[in-house]
Order: structure tokens, then sequence, then C-alpha cells
């Protein structure tokens, strides 16, 4: 039966198609610049971190002088007893300067605002992380749908030229129906899944869409997965740990918080001490008094000098307000703790992910090497007649299957890889070109 062994060969020639179609297809690479311009996501945090630096002007602005110009004109009718209504003329100029010489408060403000920025610059790494991971992992979604799709086309296609064999068997008295109903079902069955990995694919599209607000027609698809795969950056678990306590940018938004809450405790308390300022005005004004005497006249005066406000009772407002910050303080301090609990946990999970993964993938790639071979044995064992039809479409499927399971296996891998690194805080552009290097082979 010679037409038997070319079911085999049917899913090699549907690939050798879909990668001569795909010879300018985008890479991952490819589909996270475009991300970096047409994320929303990542485009609304770039501008709340360009809203967060003026934190600075805002906090050194109560350090400065303020000065305050004020004018005035107003023509006033006076009616006296004395004589007809006269017309006076007024107008007036005040400049108002006031420098702060001693604002405990003001000055935490500022320091608040630097910590503020600090913690604005991590939030926007975690956004540029968050970047990659949402590309990365809607890039294999989309690759994961598509050899869905074409293991059920390959399938498709063996399992027909199977049913058409059955059928020519059966007319000619050499096979019983059992095997034609046999491949009927495998046919209707892979129709079915065929359907179902079509709809997988379109919909992981839309995701990615979503990120880069076009519809990715095409993609690269993962070359030949290498036998050795690259080892991590850090040999133990125990080392991933430490690089995350030191470098993850959740772990420094929370310190940034729990820093802002300290200096929240020492602004309140400020506000029992004293405030001087070192005040200065001018002031040009004409007319002054004609409501009274009819007749107005001209004052211009200059002053400057200090000023020192003690703060001796409010109500014990302030008293209130450090306890709260005191309080505040607390729940961030724990905060910081649980984040950091989170945080080692995670490295630990994404690090045993990346080692098993390697484990898993190396025993995949033997157990497709294994199913081939056994796949072969089956064809040749039905041509000469020790193995039904049945037999080759079960080592048929076991096949696709292992090429499936492989493929998602090695970008699950590939996933938790920079996961890992996420978790690190290493994660940027270079990881990236990495990951997609040994996507490209």
């Amino acid at each position: 039966m010679p037409n038997v062994r070319s079911t085999f060969f049917s899913f090699v020639f549907l690939a050798g198609l879909v990668c001569s179609s795909l010879l300018n297809a985008s890479n991952l690479i490819d589909v996270y610049h475009e991300a970096l311009e047409k994320d929303a996501q990542y485009q609304s945090a770039r501008a709340a971190y360009q809203a967060a630096q003026e934190k600075i002007v805002q906090g050194r602005a109560g350090l400065l002088p303020n000065i305050n110009f004020s004018f005035t004109r107003q023509a006033q009718e006076v009616d006296t007893t004395l004589g007809p209504a006269v017309t006076i003329q007024n107008r007036g100029i005040v400049i108002a300067a006031t420098q702060p010489i001693v604002r405990f408060e003001n000055f935490i403000i500022y320091t608040q605002s630097k910590t503020q920025v600090s913690q604005a610059e991590s939030q926007f790494v975690i956004a540029a992380q968050d970047l990659i991971l949402r590309v990365a992992q809607a890039y294999f979604d989309v690759l994961d749908a598509q050899i869905d799709v074409e293991v059920a086309e390959a399938q498709k296609v063996a399992i027909l030229k199977q049913l058409e064999q059955a059928k020519r068997n059966f007319e000619v008295g050499v096979a019983t129906i059992v095997d034609t109903n046999e491949a009927q079902a495998r046919f209707d069955l892979t129709l079915s899944q065929e359907i179902a990995a079509r709809n997988a694919l379109e919909i992981n599209k839309r995701a990615l869409q979503g990120i880069i607000n076009r519809f990715p027609e095409q993609l690269a698809h993962t070359n030949e997965i290498v036998s050795d795969l690259p080892v991590l950056r850090y040999g133990s678990m125990d080392e991933w740990v430490k690089v995350a306590e030191e470098q993850n940018f959740t772990l420094k938004v929370q310190q940034a918080a729990y820093d802002l809450a300290s200096k929240e405790v020492r602004r309140m308390w400020s506000q029992h001490l004293p405030t001087v300022d070192l005040v200065a005005q001018y002031s040009d004004q004409t007319g002054v008094g004609a409501q009274f005497t009819g007749r107005g006249i001209d004052l211009t005066s200059q002053s400057i000098g200090v000023q020192v406000n003690v703060p001796i009772f409010q109500g014990f407002g302030t008293q209130s307000k450090v306890r709260e910050a005191i309080a505040n303080q607390e729940k961030a301090q724990h905060d910081l703790e649980d984040i950091r609990r989170a945080t080692v946990l995670q490295v630990r999970q994404q690090y045993l992910n990346v080692t098993n993964g390697i484990a898993q993938v190396n025993a995949l790639k033997q157990a497709l090497i294994s199913s081939k071979t056994q796949l072969d044995s089956t064809i040749l064992g039905q041509e000469v007649g020790v193995r039904t039809e049945v037999d080759v479409l079960n080592a048929q499927q076991q096949f696709y299957s292992a090429r499936r399971d492989l493929t998602k296996a090695y970008h699950s891998y590939l996933m938790s890889r920079l996961r890992l690194s996420a978790e690190a805080g290493e994660l940027d552009e270079e990881v990236l070109q990495q990951i997609n290097d040994m996507l490209q082979g």
C-alpha cells in the first residue's frame, strides 16, 4: 500500500507550506516594538510616570519664595453735607513676598516628593515588564493555537486517506466494516477539533490585536528546538531569591510606600513645631481715606521682617493625625513583608517551572522521536499485514500529539524564563531578544 506511508508525510508537507508563507512573518521582537507604540496600558503608565516627575517641582515650591502681586482701581463718589458730591479715584498696588526660613513640614514634603518620583520610576518599570510578559504570552497563545490548527489539519488529511483506503479495502473484501467505521469516527472527531482550534486561534489573535492595535495576520513559527537549552544566569534557587529581594520592582514600590508612610509620621509631628518666615511687602496707594474725609491722600509703604508662628492648641487634631500616620506606617510595613514573601514564593515557583520545563522539553523531544519511529514501524507493519488501519491511526494521533505537546511545553518554558527574570528585576528588551533568538533557532 504505497499511499499509506504518505499519511505521515502529509503533516510535514503542510508544515512546509506554512513555513514558506511565513518568511516575512512578524517575530516576537517585531510584535513587542509595535506594542511599545500602540499598547494603551503602557502608554497610560508612561503618562503617569511623566506626571509623577512634577512631584519634585511641587515639593520644592514649599522651600522657595512666595510672591504675590495685587492691583486695585476704583472710583468712589463721596457725598457729604459740606458741599457737592466728590468723585475720588482710588488705585492700589501691593507686592508681598514670603520666604520660608524654618518650615520642617515643607522640607519633609520635599523629601517625600523625591520618594514619590522614585516610586513612580519603579512602577513604570513594572509596566514595561508587564508589557513584555503580556506580549510574549499573547504571542505564544497564538503560536499554540496555530499548532493546534496545524495538527488538526494534518490529522484530517491523514485520517481521510485512511478512511478512503479502509473503504476500498472493504469493497474488495480484504477488511471489515469495523475499520471503516473507526476511520469515519476519527475523521468526524477531527473535523470538530479543527473547528474548535480555528476558533481558539481567532480569539487569541484578537487578544494580541488588543495590544498592538492591528490584527496579526502571520506570526513567525517556532523553529527546531535546540538540543541544549541555555543555562540560567544564576545557578541555584537561593541565588535567584537573593537577587529578587534586592532588585524586584514591586518590592521597591512597596518599600517606597513604607518610606512615604514613615515620612508622613514626621510631617504630622512637625506641625507641633513653630515656623519662621521672612516677610516683605511694598504698597503704593492713592485716595486713601477719601470715604471719610472727602479727600484722599497718597500713601506708599515698605516693610520687611520676620514672622514667627507658634502652634499652641489645635483641638487635639495634630495628635490624632500623628496616631493615624503611625498606624498607616505599621500597615505599610506589614504590606512590605507580605509582598516580600509573595515575591520569594513566585521566584521559587518560576525557578521550578524553568528547571522542570527543561526536563519536560527534553523528555518530549525524546517522545517525539519515539512516536515517529513507532509510526514508521506501524505503517510498515500495515503494509506487510501485521497491523491494521486502527493501529496506524493511533500511531499518527500519538505522533501529532507529541509534536504539539513539545511545542507548547517549549513555549511554557520560555514564558517561565521571562517571568523568572521579571521577578528578579532583570526583564528587559535584551532578555526578550534572547527568547526571540531561541524561538528562531
